[in-house]
């Protein structure tokens, strides 16, 4: 297939245009990215000028708000206002209209869609080693492979930017991303299917990796605190309390709390529980079965999801024995308008095979469910 090395219009990236399928043999592979780098220079993507119809930024920050829940979406605003990098981190949709006019080589990945610095973090896998991963996959479908790494990088600036940081840093900061991604390509491109499909990076990994002193102990103290914790001590007192002959979830506005939109649709959400559970494998299910569902609430996470539901639940077999888990809505991805409508009719099993697809080790509870009939 002939690489594409021009911009194109919304909704002309067709779902056939998606993955072209790669030459085997690593040299072959590594000729072909050396002709698509000889079609379309690295210094083109340093390049960017407003489109005569760029669509206008408020307004796509506007248009993002439909069907979200109305009380909150002066909290997402709110949030965007805080600094430039705190707007970017809710404004994917301008960065991917942007980045729509930009050139690209024809090499297309399973995207996240919002890949900013903020959407990386610390968790545990399903064997409890702390590694560190993706954690956001509201936007994910396949794409143009460069806009994650300008999203990402872009992100350092504005980062380093918004806590004072010299031009000179800001710059540094975004060399070093595109370095490290370039390093590490190098060393996936030797490497099996299988062991870079098992690749993780673990904690200790990139205390091996900090060079700074100052760096290297401070993340040794937030590594050994969140070691020696007690995830039962820490969270559930902070998270839950005895009311009316049971437990319920704590009200702490405006992260979480029981919003008249729960109480709405409460009935739809244990029905969509009792979906849920028919979705999992039978020894997951045998795991949840032990706990009954005690209480809903409403979960303000991130900016850009800010408005869209997202409940926790509380479920217990005991009072020692309890089970948080989360729910969110999944809508359409921002990328939709410009590479195509996913393969996927359920907006969630979009959301959750991209994520199966990109992070190295996903909870065992997650899964996908139409909660609405």
């Amino acid at each position: 297939m002939a690489a594409v090395v021009t911009t194109f219009p919304a909704g002309s990236f067709t779902r056939a245009g998606r993955a072209p399928t790669p030459p085997e043999g690593r040299d072959k592979r590594y000729a072909a990215g050396k002709a698509l780098r000889r079609r379309v220079l690295r210094e083109r993507h340093g390049e960017w000028a407003p489109a005569p119809n760029r669509p206008d930024p408020v307004e796509l920050v506007i248009r993002s708000s439909k069907g979200r829940i109305p009380e909150l979406i002066p909290i997402r605003h709110g949030r965007m206002k805080v600094s430039p990098f705190c707007f970017y981190r809710g404004a994917a949709n301008i960065m991917v209209a942007d980045l729509a006019t930009t050139p690209i080589s024809g090499l297309h990945a399973q995207l996240c869609g919002d890949a900013h610095l903020m959407n990386f973090g610390g968790f545990a896998t399903p064997e409890r080693n702390l590694i560190l991963d993706i954690n956001d996959f509201d936007e994910t479908l396949p794409g143009p492979w460069e806009w994650d790494l300008k999203r990402l990088s872009t992100s350092f600036v504005l980062a380093a930017r918004s806590n004072g940081f010299s031009a000179a840093d800001q710059r540094e900061a975004a060399l070093t991303c595109v370095r490290s991604y370039r390093e590490h390509m190098a060393e996936c491109a030797d490497m099996s299917a299988l062991e870079i499909w098992y690749a993780l990076l673990s904690l200790s990994d990139t205390l091996a990796s900090t060079h700074d002193k100052a760096a290297r102990g401070r993340l040794k103290k937030q590594v050994a605190k969140a070691q020696a914790r007690s995830v039962a001590e820490h969270h559930f007192p902070k998270m839950a309390k005895a009311g009316g002959g049971r437990y319920v979830i704590k009200d702490v506005p405006p992260l979480i709390y029981h919003h008249p939109h729960i109480a709405a649709t409460r009935e739809t959400l244990e029905h969509g529980m009792t979906r849920y559970r028919e979705s999992l494998s039978a020894g997951r299910r045998t795991l949840l079965d032990r706990d009954q569902v005690m209480d809903f609430a409403l979960k303000v996470v991130g900016v850009g999801s800010v408005g869209t539901l997202c409940a926790a639940v509380l479920m217990m077999a005991a009072d020692n024995d309890w089970l948080f888990l989360q729910i969110k809505e999944a809508g359409p991805s921002v990328l939709e308008t410009y590479v195509g409508k996913s393969a996927y009719i359920n907006r969630g099993q979009r959301v959750v095979v991209g994520q199966h697809l990109m992070q190295g080790a996903s909870d065992v509870f997650l899964t996908y469910r139409k909660f609405k009939n």
